[in-house]
């Protein structure tokens, strides 16, 4: 994801309050922040329109593919892998055709080819699920970036992704992408120090993996 910082704040030097990760009056933005950005996602299919969404990021602004998001939705049929592993010729010139979304030939047959092989993964694997949170032992990996100049545009997990992932098939998945969508997917949680989000996914995720007894309510036998 390509963050877009206001201009007039020196974030190196935030102070560690509780405010959001980046500076924005942009709803969209806010919401993705909020409620999306970091959150682990296990849903394949939510998986996909992630993979989907961030290949078609390259190059351009993560908040003009939010703006037209909805009809990325609606053009990719609900970003259903099977279905959009049948398009043929007539629904690849459907799409450019489609001035809703970004009309990138070369974007949009990498999109029908990574769809047949996301479903190469699920029959593999059982889950594309199973599959890509292996990359990071099944649980998301916390950061403690103070600010976004501390933030890598890759990792050494990304690169290895990207490599599995192009040595399959996939088109679109530098470690700059892959690194994206870890972060979109809440494979890691970059949520600065401080901001009320990361915090309560840090919660969200320490609940899960607690051991049942370490929960007073549901004390050990």
């Amino acid at each position: 994801m390509l963050i877009v910082l206001s201009p007039n704040i020196e974030y190196s030097n935030m102070p560690l309050q509780k405010v959001r990760c980046w500076d924005t009056t942009d709803p969209l933005y806010i919401a993705y922040h909020d409620e999306e950005w970091g959150v682990p996602v296990h849903d394949d299919r939510k998986l996909f329109e992630f993979l989907l969404l961030e290949g078609f990021q390259a190059g351009v602004s993560w908040s003009l593919i939010l703006r037209k998001r909805g009809n990325f939705r609606k053009a990719f049929d609900g970003f259903d892998p099977v279905k959009i592993a049948r398009y043929n010729e007539n629904d690849i010139e459907r799409l450019m055709n489609d001035e809703g979304i970004l009309r990138n030939r070369l974007k949009i047959r990498s999109s029908v080819r990574n769809a047949k092989i996301f479903l190469d993964i699920q029959r593999e694997f059982g889950t594309f699920d199973r599959y890509i949170w292996g990359f990071v032992g099944g649980e998301s990996i916390k950061n403690e970036f103070k600010s976004f100049s501390e933030m890598p545009a890759k990792s050494v997990t990304s690169e290895a992704m990207c490599k599995d992932l192009k040595k399959r098939g996939f088109k679109f998945v530098g470690p700059v992408i892959c690194y994206s969508f870890m972060q979109a997917v809440g494979m890691v949680n970059d949520h600065l120090v401080g901001c009320p989000t990361g915090e309560k996914i840090n919660k969200m995720v320490n609940s899960i993996h607690s051991p049942k007894g370490n929960d007073p309510d549901n004390p050990r036998d």
